[in-house]
């Protein structure tokens, strides 16, 4: 796996992120779509494809030991590998008469590997480029993680919906995982020659070493300044999208005598997936120029505006549920410009306020599995509620849920950091 050459970040970045959004966007919003054409009832899957997301939030359990072990080009490829075997497995479990339980344990599979891949990636990321080079390459960043949104949300949801008439729905969701499988197996080659090593972990002769770096990797990560303060505005930040994320291609599935907008699968994914992403990739691109010219600290809490107030536009198609493909597509695309927009503050946040220090991979590794957390809650909650108060009162809530997001990030404090690795 060792490719002593250096690469420019333009070799690796774009496919090491959209190796992280590919097995995130199928596992949270695909999987979803594939269990309600399968029969599963609303509730089921709110919960369980939330719960399935629970490695992205304890990730940093096992974030030291990536520290101390092998490098981080190691875990990456191998955990790409891994993903795409269990996409394999999952579209032959498809067909099975316990196809759920089956399924849902290899998505378990998936998930901590992607975790995985998530927590090193990002530390390739950190110890490869200079702080003014991750402003640089941040929106690219969060532009190729949900690029992965645009091809399987999108690209992929709207191929599956095609072929349901001429395979069946069983079939058409086989080839789906399976071309998600075949892409992620590819990816580990690709990243097998292109990526860089990262810093190779130091060497531990004993088990006492290995326990006493992990207690100095997580209590120093606990013992920063302000962070109380800044665990809450990472949990807060994505509190209402928490919600929302799960329940909405439902609501735009659901037909609208109960509520929804009736939308056949190939058009969610052509205005939910395609359209929406893509407006989400240009807001993610624009905000790493509007903070590189401007600076974190000024620009945070417009962020948070840009991120948390477009979910009015859910609230607005449940009261007048209007039937013009158009109208639906065009404020999804409001929504997901403003999501993209606000999103790439917070991972910058993490990245340059949380992060900094000896052990930036396993701290950044804490903060994106607090901000996991924050999502996931809301996300297992939020099938029993839209079930109970019905889509438009449910939208009313999210909107409620926006304002300690406001209320974090008005308040949250900067330390100034001196680069020490």
């Amino acid at each position: 796996m060792q490719n002593n050459k250096k690469s420019s970040p333009l070799q690796w970045v774009p496919t090491v992120y959209f190796a992280m959004g590919l097995p995130f966007v199928m596992l949270s919003m695909v999987s979803v779509l594939i269990y309600s054409d399968m029969g599963i009832s609303n509730t089921q899957i709110a919960f369980w494809t939330s719960l399935i997301m629970l490695p992205w939030t304890l990730k940093p359990l096992w974030s030291p030991f990536l520290e101390i072990f092998k490098t981080k080009k190691f875990f990456v490829v191998g955990t790409q590998l891994l993903t795409g075997i269990a996409f394999a497995l999952i579209a032959l479990s498809l067909p099975l008469s316990n196809f759920f339980c089956y399924s849902i344990a290899l998505m378990g599979v998936i998930a901590i590997s992607g975790a995985t891949h998530d927590v090193c990636g990002d530390g390739v990321y950190m110890s490869e480029l200079s702080p003014k080079a991750q402003a640089q390459y941040i929106g690219w960043q969060g532009a190729f993680y949900n690029l992965a949104k645009i091809l399987a949300n999108g690209g992929l949801v709207f191929l599956a919906g095609m072929l349901k008439d001429s395979l069946g729905v069983v079939h058409a969701w086989m080839l789906i995982v399976a071309l998600s499988g075949i892409m992620m197996i590819a990816l580990g080659v690709y990243h097998s020659r292109m990526l860089p090593a990262g810093i190779k972990a130091a060497s531990i002769n004993s088990s006492s070493e290995v326990w006493d770096s992990l207690k100095t990797i997580i209590l120093s990560f606990f013992t920063k300044k302000h962070i109380v303060w800044y665990v809450a505005f990472i949990i807060l930040y994505r509190f209402a999208e928490g919600f929302a994320m799960k329940i909405v291609p439902l609501f735009l599935k659901t037909p609208v005598a109960d509520g929804g907008l009736g939308l056949q699968v190939h058009e969610i994914g052509l205005v939910y997936g395609t359209f929406g992403t893509a407006a989400f990739i240009l807001g993610s691109i624009l905000a790493g120029y509007y903070i590189s010219a401007s600076g974190l600290q000024k620009t945070l809490f417009k962020l948070c505006c840009a991120f948390n107030i477009p979910f009015v536009v859910y609230f607005l198609l449940a009261v007048f549920q209007p039937s013009s493909i158009w109208l639906v597509g065009g404020a999804i695309v409001c929504e997901y410009f403003g999501y993209g927009f606000g999103f790439v503050g917070l991972n910058l946040f993490m990245m340059q306020q949380v992060a900094p220090g000896k052990h930036k991979m396993a701290h950044y590794a804490f903060a994106s599995g607090i901000m996991n957390l924050g999502f996931m809650i809301p996300g297992m909650c939020s099938g029993y509620l839209s079930d109970w108060w019905g889509y438009k009162w449910f939208f009313v809530w999210v909107l409620i849920a926006t304002i300690p997001a406001f209320l974090a990030t008005w308040f949250v404090p900067f330390v100034k950091h001196e680069e020490n690795g």
